[in-house]
């Protein structure tokens, strides 16, 4: 009994410690790369170094949890939460099931995040606030605090709920892990393929002509598939990564020099 105590205040202690690393130090480490990666990592090794024994094990999950992570800091508490809980509750059997929730969460939630913790309300609280203060009333600084703290609570509390979801869905689910492990590789898909055509930017330039007829390649392509030049690009660089002494880096050069060629050879535009 005295060591079930003592397991639940070093856990306690661990959970504590996994939230503040990342609240202060989430983007410390971000990378053109990896992004909150790093800073994840750094979060979440206090639980790691203390749920595994193992050497291999400990070293398979630093790999997988400093992986590609970016979402908004608000938000992440939730992601945390459910790692723990996940980590805490199946040890190492968890590291496919959380990588799965790590990619399909962090995208949905940045959206929120950046929505109701950073644009909007730092944009009326901040300016009600500055515009006190640059009247000469302190309560504009005070406001401010007052935000911040309340701010803080919010994200606090949302690694408790982050844990409580993630205990339950091991205790209630157990042995359907692998269907929320696939569902969750389902929507970390479909939100990466969502992405494609609004964040890669390519089109196909080169035009036929002979006499009165012209065909755009561009609206060919669009009939066979919409965004085909960004799903493309997107195929050439994740083929590119999987290459043996290749980066990020050098793929985002190699990409750049592909850019430059093909569109003054009017491939692309």
């Amino acid at each position: 009994m005295s060591n079930e105590k003592g397991n639940k205040i070093k856990l306690n202690s661990v959970q504590k410690q996994v939230f503040w690393r990342f609240y202060f130090f989430g983007q410390a480490g971000w990378n053109y790369e990896k992004m909150q990666g790093l800073g994840y990592y750094y979060s979440m090794y206090p639980l790691i170094n203390s749920l595994y024994s193992d050497p291999e094990e400990k070293k398979e999950m630093a790999i997988s949890e400093s992986q590609f992570f970016n979402t908004n800091v608000a938000m992440a508490p939730i992601i945390l939460g459910i790692d723990t809980a996940l980590q805490t509750e199946t040890g190492f059997e968890s590291k496919d099931t959380v990588v799965s929730i790590k990619t399909g969460l962090m995208g949905p939630l940045a959206g929120i995040g950046d929505t109701l913790f950073h644009v909007i309300p730092s944009t009326i609280i901040g300016s009600i606030a500055s515009y006190m203060a640059l009247q000469g009333n302190p309560f504009g600084v005070i406001l401010w605090v007052l935000f911040g703290i309340a701010r803080l609570t919010i994200i606090r509390s949302f690694f408790s709920m982050g844990y409580k979801e993630g205990t339950k869905l091991v205790s209630e689910l157990g042995e359907k892990l692998k269907k929320i492990t696939d569902a969750a590789n389902v929507l970390g898909m479909t939100v990466i393929g969502a992405l494609i055509p609004s964040v890669v930017k390519a089109n196909f330039a080169f035009e036929f002509k002979k006499g009165e007829v012209q065909i755009s390649i561009q609206e060919l392509a669009d009939q066979i598939l919409p965004a085909l030049a960004p799903v493309l690009v997107v195929f050439l660089t994740y083929w590119l990564l999987g290459r043996k002494n290749m980066n990020s880096t050098r793929v985002t050069l190699l990409l750049i020099l592909i850019g430059v060629i093909a569109f003054n050879l009017k491939i692309f535009s």
